[in-house]
């Protein structure tokens, strides 16, 4: 997975390069704000506060793809998951992640880490991508793993680096 070749709008409208997290652990996800999963912004904040200075990130990308669980706007998505989870990993402007408009880089983890029985696209809310510091995805977790269940995985990942 080269980070390198992708370059993408933060909540605030910025242009984040994320050359910037290359040699690091990463973990994307895409979310929502009214999803029944939208609780995992809690454990995925306290991952990242607990790896960030060991190589850890954190890339939220908000989709409105899944049962319209995220209709608001940029302002609105960083207002909420700052008042309510206290987040703060880089998240990202509202991206497609199946369909014509697919963001790139989801095009990219989908045919790098096709989900079971090969299927390339996102099923729900929080489906994570947790990626080493030598670019591999390592693996592809369903919405309903919790981001407390990736600690190992992260740790391996981050010793590994």
């Amino acid at each position: 997975m080269e980070l390198q070749k992708y370059a993408m709008p933060l909540l605030n409208g910025t242009m984040q390069a994320l050359s910037e997290y290359q040699n690091k652990v990463v973990l994307i996800v895409n979310t929502a704000s009214k999803c029944g999963f939208t609780s995992q912004y809690r454990a995925l904040e306290e991952l990242y506060q607990k790896y960030r200075d060991q190589g850890l990130v954190i890339l939220g990308f908000p989709c409105n793809q899944f049962g319209s669980q995220e209709p608001g706007g940029n302002d609105e998505i960083a207002t909420f998951c700052q008042k309510n989870y206290g987040v703060t990993f880089p998240m990202f402007a509202k991206v497609d992640v199946n369909g014509s408009d697919t963001a790139p880089i989801y095009q990219d983890l989908k045919a790098e880490a096709p989900g079971l029985l090969g299927t390339r696209n996102i099923k729900w809310n929080f489906t994570k991508f947790l990626i080493g510091r030598n670019g591999e995805i390592i693996n592809r977790y369903a919405p309903t793993t919790k981001p407390e269940d990736l600690e190992e995985d992260i740790c391996t990942a981050l010793r590994e680096g």
